[in-house]
């Protein structure tokens, strides 16, 4: 963490107004991020909303939209999973030459235990009509964009996802590590889209909308999009899964070492739709590399820490770390950045400098 940096209950303050609060990645040390430690993105102000006047309105094309309370919801069968979440803008503050965006380090991604009901059991409940093809989630968060492409009036945030993916795995959470969801992150109740970038885990959820063609929203199409090239063709296309990545967490850039001692160093790795099943460190700048150890058992859509004991060198300087990652879909991180990605998607080696006294 940088001098200058200003903290907040423990956490980098990257904006007031909206709030954005990074983790310091250096702080890792569980496989569950503590709430009161866990990164916050917000694009507008927090809402205040009282659950006893919140509903949850599902419809669309369905055969039988209805409306849902929260005592409602939570009579529901649930489940508890604990799913990675990671901002699609995370490491963005490592690219060269700045762009703009919220300038997140290593630390806007955590790992929370989500309590919630399977959106399949409200799709059912709704009786989805079969020419069906999206799910729109929209959040109660909006209000008037600065950014010179853009529509007039008030925007809410909303995001689509095929309605495979809804039908598989994505969790209408109410509970965030044993307790209600506090309201930065999206009291009453927000989705949980596992393997994807966090912009799709719609907070202060208030509308399921099925649609049976492609959603074409300015946070679908504008922004969180991506370049995708065919050929000669390039067409924006919306992020979706996360790239696989392994990131370190101690030592920290900057941090100073003992020569010719034996020092821990750990992290975190992830992958979307898969498992982690390799992460090597250098401690080279990439000239060799080791494998290191992985600690406990692999959860789908959820980190896995690591760690290797490195024995520095005996004569003082600055070394360079790398960490990578494999994944049980053979992902693994490229060296080099794609520039089609833009201020998004950002999972290509980033060495950390530590100095050897």
């Amino acid at each position: 963490m940088q001098q200058d940096e200003t903290l907040r209950d423990g956490r980098i303050v990257r904006g007031e107004d909206p709030l954005n609060l990074e983790m310091p990645f250096s702080s890792l040390d569980q496989f569950i991020t503590p709430t009161e430690s866990f990164y916050v993105r917000t694009h507008f102000p927090i809402p205040a909303i009282d659950k006893d006047e919140w509903w949850l309105h599902v419809e669309g094309a369905v055969e039988r939209p209805f409306e849902i309370n929260y005592e409602e919801l939570l009579e529901l069968k649930s489940l508890t999973t604990p799913v990675t979440l990671e901002c699609a803008g995370n490491n963005r503050n490592f690219l060269e030459p700045k762009v703009k965006g919220v300038q997140w380090g290593l630390g806007a991604v955590g790992t929370a235990e989500w309590t919630g009901v399977p959106l399949a059991t409200l799709l059912d409940r709704a009786e989805v009509k079969s020419e069906a093809r999206e799910v729109i989630l929209e959040g109660t968060d909006g209000g008037a964009l600065e950014e010179p492409k853009r529509p007039s009036g008030k925007v809410q945030f909303a995001r689509s996802i095929p309605l495979a993916k809804a039908r598989k795995d994505v969790l209408l959470a109410y509970q965030m590590n044993g307790n209600d969801l506090p309201p930065q992150h999206g009291f009453p109740l927000r989705a949980i889209v596992p393997g994807w970038y966090a912009m799709a885990s719609i907070k202060w959820l208030q509308r399921i909308i099925v649609i049976d063609r492609p959603f074409s929203g300015y946070y679908q199409t504008l922004d969180y999009a991506f370049w995708k090239r065919r050929g000669d063709i390039a067409e924006l296309a919306p992020l979706t899964e996360m790239q696989t990545k392994a990131e370190i967490a101690r030592p920290a850039q900057g941090e100073m070492v003992s020569v010719n001692s034996k020092v821990r160093v750990h992290g975190a790795a992830w992958t979307s739709d898969g498992e982690i099943t390799k992460v090597e460190l250098s401690t080279d700048g990439g000239a060799t590399w080791n494998e290191a150890s992985l600690i406990d058992q692999a959860i789908p859509n959820a980190w896995r820490l690591w760690e290797l004991e490195w024995r520095t060198p005996s004569q003082a300087g600055k070394q360079m770390l790398v960490a990578r990652a494999i994944d049980s879909r053979g992902g693994t991180q490229p060296v080099e950045r794609d520039p089609d990605r833009g201020t998004y998607m950002i999972n290509h080696l980033l060495p950390i400098e530590v100095e050897v006294r």
